[in-house]
């Protein structure tokens, strides 16, 4: 028994001996976790965003797409993010964030020691909670791909976030680490990152309106964005929001009363759900984000590193000369218009089969042209098969004007659909500067991607004749100078050409027959200047198309696009000055840096005065032509003018309205030229597109914060030598004396 109690009795030299290896064991275990610590800040375990990485954040930022008057048209994305400052935060924002997450933010430099130990003990008693701090948060959200779901990792990759924290702390103010971390959390569905997207998302507003409600909605996602989403789950998102807003009550941000009475305020959300092609000027912004990117790879523009900017990605701010409101006028302008011109085309072809006969092959062309058809064809589908897919009804949307309709139809019955669809397309700018301010490019961008301003092309018709007769004006002749307007024939044997159309009397001035859109007078003058004189002004004044050296072209016998045929007639307006229409004016990086900034061409393509004889002809359309009903049906008084265009089979309508200070074009068509109107008086520029363009101006003039002037077309430079008025002075017509002809050239 003695020995026994010898042996359980401790001696110092035991508890010596104990003590030592506690203290080894415990120091080691210290230098172990300092070497550990050591080794993830070299980045054994991982690399750690270096200096330049804490300096320059990477976070996947939309670009945005800026009016010249400061709305955001609309943006590029992978992710729908866009940053905000810190005085574009509301406080209710600030204060709810720190009451929920980080109560001791203002007191600690990254890691919440005291907090950090407290946790520990509560998740070894059963009771789970986070610990992170906001700043260990934002670290997760920048510099790594996610929480990881592996625990050794996780560990790692917690002492990680500490690590990089401790860094944020040392190169951020505490300002500047609330407003990252606002702008990289994810708020879930609908692809919203950052508070500036979840905000107009769920409440249609931007950070810095946000009540208390609805900043402790949006701060009560951030523990999970799937449960507690205001859509998905609204009663887990009220139980949160209160959570949020008693924790804010309890920091003594707000008072018990109002904490109480917050807390029974129902769920109010007013969603914008982005998508690409929601918001105004969805083709523009299309064609914008081709042209920045070609822009970008011809002049070799990247970032500091060498890599290639994304538009995507990077968070560019790209400056445009869109005005937003004149952007809505466009487009409301042309929905009131084809939503009755719809109606009326619909009723034309009610009782008749437009694809009979030679036009069945508009059909099948539209079919080898889907989506549908080349998806069955790679799957090795035979021609019977398709056939049979095309003709079995299934679930789709179409469009309409008056909204997206859900219905069952086959793929062959919704290509017949789509092609009796008129489509439309406007564009509106300054002649002075070039500055495109309105960008129709479609009716649809959900339904019909194809933008029709500067993608694509058609027949210009009686839009052309202003060409032949500037060049006629510009070799000396008068604009009261009388021509024969009767049938006639240009050419001989197989290159003869007889133009169609009617004639209001013969003889008849230059000037009347640009006003009531005359074939034979006008092919008369592109007889008498030549063909090639024609076509070489009309391509000195922008249009890129190619435009053939033959007679047919004085009646549009070629295909332009809008864009090249608003900045042609502006030439005219300008003095004879061709300005390239340009839509970008400057591109910022994330930073503010200037990128990129547009200069425009410009060219001087006409004789001051033989262009200014030319706007004077084209008031004349408008005064007593083809363009009256700008006058008498839309009540549009102040100085303008404008032609219209009609071509062959009433396929295209166009009109081209001129004023001193705006330039706009507006089309009208269906999908294929083989779809056309059944009359002339439905289908004629004036009919069919000229109305747009009288809305158009009505709303430009009535918005007094535009400054459009309703002052008269300046005299050019130098006043006037030839004599407009042509009451003023004897016309001759025949065979002229030298005398005579002088005076009809206006020499």
């Amino acid at each position: 028994m003695k020995q026994q109690a010898k042996k359980n009795t401790l001696t110092k030299e035991d508890i010596s001996r104990y003590t030592r290896n506690f203290w080894k064991l415990l120091i080691g275990v210290i230098l172990l976790g300092f070497l550990f610590i050591f080794s993830v800040g070299l980045g054994l375990f991982g690399q750690l965003p270096t200096f330049r990485d804490l300096e320059n954040p990477k976070s996947n930022l939309a670009s945005e797409v800026i009016s010249e008057d400061a709305a955001v048209l609309g943006t590029y994305f992978v992710q729908n993010r866009s940053n905000v400052r810190y005085n574009e935060l509301s406080p209710n924002l600030v204060q709810a964030l720190i009451a929920t997450e980080d109560k001791r933010f203002y007191r600690h430099s990254g890691i919440d020691y005291r907090r950090t130990f407290s946790i520990i003990f509560y998740n070894l008693v059963g009771k789970r909670q986070g610990a992170s701090t906001i700043t260990q948060q934002l670290a997760l959200n920048l510099f790594s791909e996610g929480r990881a779901r592996n625990t050794v990792k996780r560990v790692i990759q917690k002492f990680q976030e500490w690590i990089t924290a401790v860094r944020l702390e040392r190169n951020y103010t505490k300002e500047e680490i609330i407003t990252m971390y606002f702008n990289t959390v994810d708020f879930g569905a609908y692809n919203t990152f950052g508070i500036k997207s979840a905000a107009r998302t769920y409440f249609n507003t931007t950070p810095d309106k946000l009540n208390v409600t609805q900043a402790a909605v949006l701060v009560g996602m951030l523990k999970g964005p799937g449960i507690y989403s205001p859509v998905r789950y609204p009663q887990n998102a009220i139980r949160r929001r209160n959570v949020v807003i008693e924790n804010m009550r309890r920091e003594g941000f707000i008072t018990r009363e109002e904490s109480q009475r917050l807390q029974k305020e129902p769920l109010v959300l007013d969603m914008r759900i982005s998508n690409y092609g929601d918001g105004p000027a969805p083709y523009f912004r299309a064609v914008l984000k081709r042209d920045i990117q070609q822009e970008f790879n011809k002049l070799s523009i990247t970032k500091a590193d060498g890599t290639p900017y994304d538009l995507d990605r990077d968070g560019l701010k790209i400056y445009t000369t869109i005005n937003s409101k004149m952007q809505r006028y466009a487009e409301e302008a042309q929905k009131e218009w084809m939503t009755e011109l719809q109606t009326d085309f619909d009723r034309q072809w009610r009782n008749v089969d437009p694809f009979r006969g030679d036009k069945a092959s508009l059909l099948e062309t539209g079919m080898k042209r889907s989506d549908r058809y080349r998806m069955l064809k790679q799957a090795g589908k035979s021609a019977a098969e398709i056939e049979k897919d095309f003709n079995t009804p299934v679930p789709m949307t179409v469009f309409t004007w008056q909204g997206d309709r859900d219905t069952v139809m086959t793929p062959m019955d919704s290509i017949r659909y789509n092609k009796l669809i008129l489509r439309n397309s406007i564009m509106s700018m300054e002649p002075h500067t070039g500055y495109v301010r309105a960008w129709v490019g479609g009716i649809s961008f959900e339904h019909y991607k194809y933008d029709q301003v500067k993608m694509g092309t058609r027949q210009v018709g009686s839009t052309a004749k202003p060409f032949t007769y500037a060049v006629a004006i510009d070799n000396g002749f008068s604009p009261c100078f009388q021509v024969p307007n009767v049938p006639l024939t240009i050419g001989s044997g197989a290159n003869a050409w007889s133009p169609r159309g009617e004639s209001v009397g013969s003889p008849i001035t230059l000037r009347r027959a640009l006003a009531n859109s005359q074939n034979f007078a006008t092919a008369y003058m592109i007889n008498e200047v030549g063909a090639r004189a024609v076509a070489t002004l009309t391509k000195r004044m922008g249009i890129t198309s190619e435009v053939p050296e033959y007679p047919s072209i004085a009646l549009g016998a070629y295909e332009a696009s809008i864009y090249d045929m608003v900045g042609a007639y502006s030439a005219f307006v300008n003095h004879g000055v061709w300005i390239e229409p340009i839509y970008i004016l400057r591109i910022e990086d994330k930073n503010g840096m200037p990128i990129y900034e547009k200069a425009p061409k410009v060219t001087k393509v006409l004789n001051s005065e033989s262009a200014y004889i030319m706007v004077d002809m084209l008031k004349s359309v408008v005064d007593g032509g083809s363009g009256g009903r700008l006058r008498w049906r839309y009540n549009l008084t102040p100085p303008m003018g404008g032609k219209t265009g009609t071509t062959n089979d009433n396929s295209d309508a166009w009109f081209i309205g001129v004023t001193p200070e705006l330039v706009s074009g507006v089309w009208t068509g269906a999908e294929d030229r083989g779809i056309s109107f059944h009359s002339m008086a439905a289908g004629q520029g004036a009919q069919a597109a000229l109305p747009i363009f009288g809305l158009y101006m009505q709303k430009i003039y009535a918005d007094t914060t535009l400054h459009y002037s309703k002052e008269d077309f300046p005299l050019p430079e130098g006043g006037l030598t030839r004599e407009l008025d042509c009451n003023q002075y004897q016309q001759f017509y025949g065979e002229p004396s030298d005398q005579q002809l002088d005076d009809r050239l206006g020499f």
